[in-house]
């Protein structure tokens, strides 16, 4: 496994993200794929959600997923990661995040989305508001 053939593919997508076909490794034995999506939700107080709108502060994000990518790539020895995170609506059923990794075998694949995953929730500077049918909660850290 040379360095040369290692990518990290981070950004932020206006709207909703959507899977993305990797490129193709000859060592890559194990692919991951997580798509975090809109979940239909009901409350007696605020109606139906109906959509998700996230803000972040861009540059200092995409640094950030930036360096966790590098890191999880490095500690679990993968060949690819994309990161794509979602600013501003995303609807009820559509994708926020997506985290793909590629690496040799499949247990680091999965320890290393869940990893990637639960890094991005905690320190990445993006803001979650769930707007309902009757009212707008306050923005929340994302929490993806």
């Amino acid at each position: 496994m040379s360095t040369e053939d290692k990518s990290v593919d981070v950004s932020l997508v206006n709207g909703p993200v959507n899977y993305e076909e990797p490129p193709f490794y000859r060592q890559g034995g194990g692919e991951n794929a997580f798509l975090g999506r809109t979940r239909h939700e009901e409350s007696a107080s605020h109606g139906i959600l109906k959509l998700l709108r996230y803000e972040a502060k861009e540059s200092m994000a995409t640094k950030m997923l930036q360096q966790i990518a590098q890191e999880a790539m490095d500690r679990h020895q993968l060949l690819f990661v994309r990161i794509r995170h979602s600013v501003g609506e995303v609807p009820v059923g559509d994708a926020s995040v997506l985290v793909q990794v590629i690496g040799i075998h499949r247990k680091e694949t999965f320890e290393a989305t869940a990893e990637i995953m639960d890094r991005l929730k905690k320190k990445v500077p993006i803001w979650k508001q769930e707007v309902w049918e009757v009212r707008r909660d306050l923005a929340t850290l994302c929490s993806c």
